[in-house]
């Protein structure tokens, strides 16, 4: 009997225990300490990382005030997003990014945060968000919806983006793999093209989780 290609996407384990989200919280493990004399050559990538997010996300928040301690956040977000999808790339592991729960539970909460924090500080300023400069006074009720639906809609968004991209790159790998068990000449090409897809999905992971990050910085830096 075949397995279905999502059951790669199972999170239980052996004898029924849900232990594979605890992965989720190893990519910790993968930053050495830094009480060591001399920083290895994975904590300064991860300082470089840091200053390049640091100058960009300050940009962002150059016109809000308010918002700039989100820097830190962002760039945690960012990290935490990176390493879980990296890891998952590698052979039996548990890929958590690619689940809905997993991205709506960080895409929620800040942007809910963000919500509460403009709306009892900047009321005025997020109800005269909800119409746009020179609309006709007929079209105003209508212009509040949608602004509404768009701004509720955005952690939504966020999540299934993230998800959808991890769960096409895992299916399309799988695929490929399955192809090994054909003879003939056909299985180097085949590793070849696999080989360069696993580099493809790298880049992946790392831009979704760039875009995540950016897109929620930019949500929390659009009321000035």
């Amino acid at each position: 009997m075949m397995m279905s290609l999502f059951s790669m996407f199972d999170p239980s384990a052996n004898f029924s225990l849900q232990t594979n989200w605890m992965f989720m919280i190893l990519s910790i493990l993968l930053l050495p300490p830094l009480y060591w004399c001399k920083k290895s050559r994975i904590n300064n990538v991860v300082t470089m990382i840091l200053n390049v997010l640091s100058k960009e996300f300050s940009s962002l928040f150059s016109n809000n005030i308010l918002m700039r301690g989100s820097i830190l956040i962002s760039m945690s977000l960012f990290l935490f997003i990176m390493f879980n999808n990296l890891t998952s790339n590698f052979p039996y592991t548990f890929c958590c990014s690619a689940h809905m729960v997993f991205s709506i539970s960080l895409s929620v909460p800040i942007w809910l945060s963000i919500i509460i924090f403009y709306w009892t500080n900047l009321t005025k300023t997020m109800l005269s968000h909800l119409v746009p400069m020179g609309t006709p006074p007929v079209l105003m009720p209508l212009m509040v919806m949608i602004e509404l639906t768009s701004n509720i809609i955005r952690p939504l968004a966020l999540s299934v983006r993230l998800s959808a991209n991890l769960i096409a790159g895992h299916l399309l790998m799988a695929l490929l793999g399955n192809t090994l068990n054909l003879d003939g000449f056909i299985w180097p090409l085949v590793v070849l093209l696999q080989t360069g897809f696993m580099f493809f999905e790298l880049m992946v992971a790392i831009i979704q989780s760039y875009v995540f990050s950016v897109l929620m910085t930019l949500y929390s830096s659009e009321i000035s």
